[in-house]
């Protein structure tokens, strides 16, 4: 008998199929090979940070890294966590073992939840409410479905908005081709005691004629890791359109459903992680949830160089934590506890750039953003042993926050000296409604955020680069609950650095950061709830180093490394490292490419850190408290490219966590603990391109 996700990839399949049939009535018959045919690409600069492409980034004025698809395909990545982990200063905290949940943090910032970055899916937020809960508790994006990962690490606050202190990682899903075309992927992990987790992908697309193009990618993934209870379903439906209006305006459109449905083996008490750190003692905890969203952009190109865009987006999701009452694994939960969330979000951007060609040549962008959050925020429990069912929190919250931004680039000295100085304004009205009580309050905020970027092409070889930018998280909902006069947490960000190319060969970049948090909210107490009371520091260096060797050609080697120094300058813990604030990473790649073959090997080493403001020394028993070790772990792969029948086939053998290294952090939420990391697992992938 078929399983859901079994039934699913079928009917990907088929969907998949016909729609190629649809885009290619030539299915099936033999092809000659031809020339390809590919629509010239446009870039629409009114997003400032430009194309996301390794040349774009290396004239960025601020630390910034683009993974690319052949990148990303050939580093033996099973999830987005995998990848991210290649990235200087990035740091990612794989809570399920499948990629579902990532917890990601960049420059010693806090990475439980991704609270503390803001994410975006194709210029898009990703999280579910962006202004009002940032914690990204549902993550509707698949491996697969990525052609680019952009990470830009500095001040970014004044094109992109609230919560960027850790900067903006923008992911890009495959864009479609004006080839018809079609790809099938199926991608075997291999787990420790013979558990499969099958992760199969179908992408159909192209240009039905020199004006509309569609593409259709399916994704499905399926089956257990290494850990007892982490049975795992997802299913990725994206459908994408691309209309060529006129010669100077275009359409794009999408729209995703994207269901999961999880068994969380959750975190281990120190005892029960020695015994076996592939058990799970918490049978209760699931993680469900689902996501309908939309997106409508329109762009026009002017004569003079002008450019207009308008972006458009919305989402209805759902989504549900399903747990026991204690965080303390070995005892036997009696109460069934859920946290389930309903959100409708949708959102309406307009973007205009323009030239000015006096004495000095000018680029102004000027935007606006309106954004709607609406959320049903509930908590319930069931008595296990009496069936009785009560409801602790019916919470509804709502949110109307209104931007608009300007900023002017001056170029001067024959455009290699550029300076960016902008304003962003926010305004936030939050409101609260406790549906038990009748209790009702509203946080109305306003922030300016301006920002300063210094770019200079000093000479062929060097770029210098300089930005300063001030950057704020709003209130969220959950802090609403305890007062309503809480101001939103700001921070300031500055940041400079060099990129140095002495040879063709070489590659290299320094950068220095530092970023000072003010009115950094923190939780007091259940009484007190949450106060503006922390200040804290980040600051550190940030130093890539590649090298393609001409003696040995096809060879590349790439090496990073972070330093971080935190510190909490006001509240009960001055004085202290801020948790999960690691001082070291670093990161090496080494790549090797002959003919059809590709060999590539990357490691992290991440040094040891706190797991609270404390800065607790000695482990308590239920593993909840305590450091978290250092570690270092291994990635491998070899891949194959060849031809058969005009079709490309991609084989490809990976083997993750090489040395099969043990390493845990502190578990996130409900799920305290030691919260294993996966161990070594064998990748096989075939890829067959049509």
């Amino acid at each position: 008998m078929r399983t859901n996700p079994q039934r699913a990839a079928y009917a990907a399949i088929k969907l998949a199929i016909t729609s190629y049939a649809i885009f290619h009535p030539g299915l099936g018959q033999a092809q000659q090979d031809e020339p390809s045919k590919t629509l010239e690409e446009v870039t629409v600069s009114a997003d400032w940070l430009g194309s996301p492409t390794p040349k774009t980034a290396k004239k960025h004025p601020g630390a910034r890294t683009v993974l690319t698809n052949q990148d990303i395909s050939e580093s033996g990545s099973r999830t987005v966590e995998d990848v991210l982990r290649t990235v200087p200063g990035v740091r990612v905290l794989d809570e399920s073992g499948t990629g579902i949940l990532p917890n990601i943090g960049v420059r010693g910032l806090n990475p439980l939840r991704s609270e503390q970055v803001l994410v975006l899916v194709d210029g898009i937020p990703i999280t579910l409410a962006p202004y009002g809960q940032t914690g990204l508790s549902l993550f509707p994006l698949t491996l697969n479905s990525i052609e680019s990962i952009d990470v830009a690490r500095g001040g970014v606050a004044v094109h992109y908005g609230p919560n960027n202190v850790g900067g903006v990682i923008n992911f890009v899903t495959k864009s479609i081709p004006h080839q018809t075309s079609m790809t099938f992927r199926e991608t075997l992990s291999v787990f420790s005691g013979g558990n499969l987790l099958a992760d199969t992908y179908f992408r159909a697309g192209g240009f039905v004629n020199d004006k509309l193009g569609f593409q259709l990618q399916a994704n499905v993934i399926g089956g257990n890791t290494a850990r007892e209870h982490s049975k795992t379903e997802v299913n990725n439906l994206m459908l994408d359109s691309h209309w060529l209006v006129t010669d100077r305006s275009e359409v794009k459109a999408g729209i995703q459903y994207y269901k999961t449905s999880n068994q969380l083996p959750g975190a281990l008490t120190p005892k029960s992680y020695e015994q076996n750190r592939n058990q799970s003692t918490r049978p209760l905890d699931h993680f469900n949830g689902d996501t309908l969203r939309g997106n409508l952009t329109y762009n026009h190109f002017f004569d003079n160089g002008a450019e207009f865009s308008w972006i458009n987006f919305g989402h209805r999701s759902n989504r549900e934590f399903i747990f026991g009452n204690s965080t303390n694994a070995d005892i036997t939960s009696t109460q069934e506890q859920s946290s389930p969330r309903n959100f409708i979000v949708y959102g309406s951007e307009p973007r205009f750039t323009f030239n000015l060609d006096g004495r000095i040549k000018q680029k102004i962008s000027l935007g606006a953003r309106y954004m709607r959050e609406e959320v049903d925020y509930l908590v319930d429990a069931r008595n296990l042993m009496t069936g009785a069912y009560t409801v602790s929190r019916n919470w509804r919250f709502e949110n109307d926050a209104y931007a608009i931004y300007m900023s002017d680039t001056f170029m001067l000295l024959d455009n290699k000296l550029k300076i960016t100085p902008g304003i962003r304004r926010e305004q936030i009205d939050l409101s609260y409604r406790n549906n038990l009580t009748g209790v009702q309050t509203r946080n109305p905020t306003t922030d300016w955020l301006p920002g300063l970027d210094v770019g200079y092409q000093a000479s062929n070889q060097v770029f210098l680069f300089a930005n300063t930018h001030k950057s704020m998280r709003p209130v969220q909902f959950t802090q609403i609950t305890f007062a309503a006069d809480l101001a939103s947490e700001k921070a300031q960000n500055y940041e400079a650095g060099i990129r140095w190319a002495p040879t063709k060969s070489i590659d290299t970049t320094l950068t220095t950061f530092r970023f000072d948090f003010d009115n950094k909210l923190e939780f007091v107490n259940q009484s007190v709830g949450f106060r503006n009371l922390g200040k804290a520091r980040h600051q550190g260096v940030e130093t890539e180093f590649a090298w393609r060797p001409e003696q040995v050609l096809g060879l590349e080697l790439k090496t990073a490394y972070t330093y971080v120094d935190t510190e909490q300058l006001s509240g009960q813990f001055v004085g202290k490292k801020l948790p999960l604030a690691a001082h070291h990473q670093l990161s090496q790649r080494v790549n090797y490419r002959s003919g059809s073959w590709n060999w590539n090997i990357n490691g992290l080493y991440q040094s040891d850190s706190f797991s609270d403001g404390a800065n607790t020394v000695t482990e308590n028993a239920s593993g909840s408290i305590g450091p978290i070790p250092s570690y270092t772990v291994w990635n491998s792969q070899v891949t194959h490219k060849s031809r058969w029948n005009d079709k490309k086939i991609t084989t490809s053998l990976g083997i993750n966590n090489l040395f099969d290294k043990d390493y845990y952090f502190r578990g996130v939420d409900y799920s305290q603990g030691r919260l294993p990391s996966p161990g070594r697992s064998a990748l096989l992938t075939l890829q067959i391109d049509i």
